[in-house]
């Protein structure tokens, strides 16, 4: 099946860092700043946001693979950005580079891979395993 997808499509996603996302709150860590995980998951998301919508109906990408590193905290109250731009498809696996940003700087960076689905066959797939 071909795919109205092409490299250099890009998603981005912003938030305003709150108590909820810390490390310190998240469990990640002791440290009231912006958590690694919740940076990661703010990395994917605007990786989905750069294909997704493109896909199909009843497509969808799930992420497979990250290799990202947390370069600088972030205190509360201030915006971070993730940036994902898709560098490279191989059939249905996407592979993008990710950065994010707070007001001041770069505070991470990495690749990410997302695969893309056929929702319905992969939903049947995961049901499965709790029967």
């Amino acid at each position: 099946m071909e795919f109205n997808l092409k490299v250099g499509m890009e998603g981005k996603l912003e938030i305003t860092v709150t108590d909820k996302d810390t490390a310190e709150a998240f469990g990640s860590g002791g440290v009231k700043v912006y958590a690694t995980p919740l940076m990661i998951g703010l990395m994917e998301g605007a990786a989905l946001k750069a294909v997704d919508p493109h896909l199909p109906e009843g497509f969808a990408s799930v992420g497979t693979h990250l290799d990202v590193k947390h370069l600088a905290a972030t205190p509360v109250g201030m915006k971070v950005y993730a940036v994902a731009e898709l560098v490279k498809i191989e059939g249905k696996k996407l592979s993008f580079k990710v950065e994010a940003f707070d007001e001041q700087e770069k505070i991470g960076e990495g690749t990410h891979e997302r695969y893309i689905i056929q929702m319905d066959k992969f939903l049947d797939r995961v049901n499965q395993k709790g029967k």
